[in-house]
């Protein structure tokens, strides 16, 4: 039987975006600061090196920079994920065992890919996460997400969390995100430690009402995104619907305008960092865009604008 009460995470994990300078190098000085503002602002714990930290753009030297400074930095104040995906199964299950050694709380690990057509079935799935799970002793999180093109379907996800010991979590990003966490609830029961939300909280509540005890969501207004998830915890699914839809505007914004820069220009807005850009060859947020972002978090005097 599913217990949400059995979970050791649970809250909003927003992604931490990772900093640059304008001439694309590792902003360090920033990226602290930037995870000081989003542990201010009331995230539950951090996920870093997901899709939204731009890690498509980073060398694994700058991974291992990134993940031994923003650990030591945040020193414990909050459980960190760190995303280790990669489609060679050995090379996942190194950089998983390493971010463990530093201090990561969680592993999130999409099944592997690579580019529009190279994909693999279900069985090296299913002996990959079991490999990746027999060189770690820490939660693995399944991103099931479209950026995969790897269909995950309920059964086989709730299948892995009942025989793989660590595989306990799972970011749902698909369409009908709803259904299916119902669906891998119903069917993986008390294996199924974290159904989590995600796609920067778009589908948020509906994804609550179907049962999801965590959200990974953009990390630009963790303070406005954290009394929606609260409330619904706390059966006043009034004050829940109200508050989501008070923010619905800025997280559409997010998800559907400014995508995964928006953090990074907010915070730079609110001098929490000292610059936005994306590295090479990522294109820049158009002007017109940002203003509108802007615009529409200025109505909702989030802390990013405040907190520096």
């Amino acid at each position: 039987m599913y217990n949400a009460s059995n979970a050791r995470y649970r809250g909003i994990f927003p992604v931490v975006p990772t900093t640059f300078t304008a001439s694309g190098e590792l902003d360090l000085p920033s990226q602290k600061r930037c995870v000081d503002f989003m542990i201010d602002a009331g995230s539950d714990g951090l996920c870093i090196l997901a899709n939204f930290s731009e890690q498509f753009l980073l060398s694994d030297d700058e991974r291992e920079i990134l993940t031994k400074t923003i650990l030591e930095h945040v020193a414990g104040r909050v459980p960190v994920i760190v995303t280790t995906t990669h489609f060679g199964t050995t090379v996942c299950a190194q950089r998983s065992r390493r971010a463990q050694d530093m201090g990561a709380a969680m592993l999130m690990v999409m099944p592997p890919y690579h580019g529009a057509t190279f994909r693999v079935g279900e069985p090296q799935i299913y002996e990959f996460y079991a490999k990746l799970s027999d060189a770690v002793n820490i939660p693995i999180m399944i991103q099931d997400a479209p950026a995969a093109g790897t269909p995950l379907s309920a059964a086989f996800l709730a299948r892995m969390a009942k025989e793989i010991e660590h595989v306990a979590y799972f970011k749902i990003e698909t369409a009908g995100a709803a259904s299916k966490l119902r669906e891998l609830i119903r069917l993986g029961g008390d294996a199924i430690e974290g159904p989590w939300d995600g796609e920067e909280a778009i589908t948020l509540f509906p994804d609550l009402d179907a049962g999801a005890t965590g959200a990974m969501t953009g990390g630009g207004f963790p303070d406005g995104i954290r009394p929606i998830i609260e409330a619904h915890r706390m059966g006043d699914r009034d004050k829940a619907y109200a508050l989501y839809q008070q923010w619905l505007p800025l997280i559409n914004y997010e998800n559907r305008q400014g995508g995964i820069l928006t953090a990074k220009s907010l915070m730079a807005e609110g001098g929490v960092i000292a610059c936005e850009a994306p590295r090479h060859p990522w294109p820049e947020m158009h002007p017109d865009v940002r203003a509108g972002l802007i615009e529409t978090a200025k109505r909702l005097d989030p802390l990013v604008l405040r907190w520096a």
